[in-house]
């Protein structure tokens, strides 16, 4: 089972559609306004694993967002990876901050994504993924070093994260 969090409208279920446009069975619902998953959903990918698509925190985040993504990130035993989603347009922020140091203390290994790498101009993009690993390297543990930037309208970067996913949910033939 992979995860996937991250603050409201950094395309989480965009990014998932696009992940797993060739596979049938997982039906992304995707909505133009930000907050619209309430609720945990999750994607059996043939009967390889799941994917679980977390609501958003922050803007519109639901009421019991701590208490559901706590309960299910310490006490999921067969979550194989999280992948942390952040917006690479804006950066991280006090929230992803603070989503950051709850997969530290529960020693979650987990992966940093920069989505919509097609927004921001090539300078700013290339500014945010240098701070953006600089702090993977210098304040964090449990993450991944090596960022995966994509973008869910070009679809640049989703191949290599494809190739990941299969690599850690045991998939890779």
């Amino acid at each position: 089972e992979v995860c996937f969090i991250g603050r409201s409208n950094v395309g989480k279920s965009s990014l998932i559609k696009a992940l797993f446009s060739l596979a049938p069975e997982v039906e992304v619902r995707v909505s133009k306004k930000p907050g619209h998953t309430k609720k945990m959903n999750f994607f059996k990918v043939g009967k390889y694993f799941t994917v679980v698509d977390m609501p958003g925190y922050g803007y519109r985040a639901p009421e019991d967002f701590v208490d559901m993504v706590e309960a299910y990130l310490k006490e999921r035993r067969n979550l194989k990876r999280t992948f942390l989603l952040v917006d690479s347009a804006v950066g991280i922020t006090k929230t992803d901050n603070i989503a950051v140091e709850m997969c530290e203390e529960f020693a979650l290994p987990y992966v940093m994504v920069l989505t919509k790498i097609d927004k921001p101009s090539k300078g700013h993009l290339l500014k945010q993924v240098l701070e953006i690993q600089k702090f993977v390297n210098t304040q964090t543990q449990g993450c991944f070093p090596q960022l995966f930037p994509v973008s869910s309208v070009t679809y640049s970067g989703i191949h290599l994260l494809k190739c990941f996913i299969a690599n850690i949910t045991g998939n890779l033939n």
